[in-house]
C-alpha cells in the first residue's frame, strides 16, 4: 500500500511542476499517458499489494584476510597488471558477489593466458564461488597455473588454501610444504604464508603452539 501512496505523491508533484512551468494544456495527454503506463507497469511488475518489509543487504562471503593480501602482493607483485585485477576481484568479494569476482579473474586470464598468478587467482575465486569446493574448473585453473611456472610457489600455495577451505587439510599441507620449499628463506612474505596456513589449519596451529610452549629438554650431565 505504501508503494501506491508514493506513486500518487510523485504524480501530484509532477502535476504541480507542469502547472508551475505552464506546460501547454493541449499536450497534457502526453504526461497523463506516461503516468497511466507507469501505474500499469507498477501494478504488473511491482506487486504493490505485498506487505512492507525492510530491505536486506548483501551478505559478504567472508572478510578478506589482510595477511593473504600481503602474501599475494609478495608472490605476484604490486601495482602491475595482475594487481589491478586482484583488486577488482577483492571489491566484488567485499560486496558479497563471488560470481562477479570469478568473472573478473576469468577476464584476466583471457587477457593474459600465460600468467600463472592470474590462473591461481582464478582457481581460488572459482572455488569460493562454488562454496569452497574444488570444481573441475577450479582444479583446471590451478593445474594450468602450476604448468605455466612449476617453480613458482604461488599456485601451490593458493591450491593449498582452496584444499584447506574444502576440508582436505592433509592435501593442503602437502601443497603448502611444496610451496615453502620454493620460497627463498629471506623472502619478506614467508612469515605471512605461514600465518595464513595456521589460520586455515587448526591442527597445524595447535602443533605450533605446543612447540612454542613445550619446556626445554634438560641437559644430560656427564
Amino acid at each position: 500500500m505504501t508503494g501506491w501512496l508514493v506513486f500518487c505523491g510523485l504524480s501530484l508533484v509532477a502535476t504541480a511542476l507542469l502547472l508551475l512551468i505552464r506546460f501547454p494544456r493541449r499536450l497534457w495527454t502526453l504526461p497523463a499517458m506516461a503516468v497511466m503506463l507507469a501505474g500499469a507497469g507498477y501494478a504488473w511488475q511491482g506487486q504493490p499489494g505485498l506487505p512492507d518489509r525492510p530491505a536486506q543487504g548483501v551478505t559478504a562471503v567472508r572478510p578478506l584476510d589482510p595477511d593473504l593480501i600481503a602474501v599475494r602482493e609478495g608472490l605476484f607483485g604490486r601495482f602491475n597488471f595482475d594487481y589491478s585485477y586482484f583488486m577488482a576481484a577483492d571489491a566484488m568479494t567485499r560486496a558479497g558477489a563471488p560470481q562477479l569476482a570469478a568473472t573478473v579473474m576469468l577476464g584476466a586470464v583471457r587477457k593474459a593466458p600465460g600468467d600463472p598468478g592470474l590462473w591461481a587467482g582464478l582457481g581460488l575465486a572459482l572455488a569460493e564461488h562454488d562454496g569452497d569446493q574444488l570444481s573441475p574448473a577450479a582444479r583446471y585453473a590451478f593445474a594450468k597455473a602450476v604448468e605455466l611456472n612449476p617453480g613458482h610457489p604461488g599456485p601451490l600455495f593458493y591450491r593449498g588454501i582452496a584444499l584447506a577451505r574444502s576440508g582436505d587439510v592433509e592435501a593442503a599441507r602437502s601443497e603448502w610444504g611444496k610451496a615453502l620449499q620454493l620460497v627463498p628463506k629471506d623472502a619478506s612474505y614467508r612469515d605471512g604464508m605461514v600465518s595464513v596456513m595456521l589460520k586455515l589449519d587448526p591442527g597445524l596451529a595447535a602443533a605450533a603452539r605446543s612447540a612454542t610452549t613445550a619446556p626445554p629438554n634438560p641437559r644430560v650431565r656427564r
